[in-house]
């Protein structure tokens, strides 16, 4: 008569396999219901501030683009609009003396904002020889309108290198003499809406002259560059 045998070992296993299967389940369910909750605050809050910022760009820049539109704002200049050679002698000592009258025109070509001029000066020199440094205070030029800079500028007695006496002797020669101008200064003014603008304006050329009578060559225009 057959003999039936009943595993009672495996029974256990597959209880406890079930049990298992029956907690991950709920662990699912518990994560699926923390992610399909509400938005945390402060993903909230930090949409809302990107949102004010973009918005804030945009004004910002129809401001300004509006604003150039309407204003349309000019770089001031610094400008040499007139020089005379009233000195000019040297000795066989190598020994040069000058004396020079410059005039500085500061335009400020801004039919509706007050330009301000300060850190003004510039370097004369000849062949590399400082001659001697142009200063002024600051000061204030209306819209639309310039100030006139007058120096008279007279240099010692300049020792020049054997080089530079030939070359002052070409010069007088040829009728032609230069000297060096650099220099700048620093502007500012204010463009409605936009604020206050500040720019440095550079000024560098070369002032050429007649000896014979002291006349200004106006070979090219001597203006400023913004940077």
């Amino acid at each position: 008569m057959p003999s039936f045998h009943r595993d009672h070992g495996q029974a256990p296993e597959y209880n406890q396999s079930q049990n298992q299967n029956q907690h991950h389940h709920r662990r699912r369910k518990l994560v699926n219901t923390h992610h399909s909750g509400n938005t945390h605050p402060l993903i909230w809050i930090a949409a809302i501030l990107c949102t004010i910022i973009a918005i804030g760009v945009v004004v910002a820049g129809i401001v300004v683009f509006v604003g150039y539109i309407v204003i349309h704002p000019r770089i001031p200049v610094v400008s040499i609009t007139n020089a005379h050679l009233d000195l000019l002698s040297n000795d066989y000592a190598g020994l040069l003396q000058t004396q020079l009258t410059i005039r500085v025109v500061a335009q400020n070509g801004n039919a509706k904002a007050h330009a301000t001029f300060s850190d003004i000066s510039f370097n004369l020199s000849y062949q590399g020889q400082p001659i001697a440094r142009m200063v002024a205070q600051p000061f204030d030029v209306a819209k639309n309108s310039s100030k006139t800079l007058n120096y008279v500028v007279r240099s010692a007695s300049i020792p020049l290198t054997p080089e530079q006496m030939e070359e002052v002797d070409e010069s007088w020669k040829r009728d032609v003499i230069g000297f060096d101008l650099k220099g700048g200064a620093r502007t500012r003014w204010r463009v409605g809406p936009l604020g206050s603008v500040k720019f440095w304006t550079n000024l560098e050329c070369e002032l050429r002259f007649r000896p014979s009578n002291g006349s200004y060559i106006k070979h090219s225009r001597c203006t400023s560059e913004s940077k």
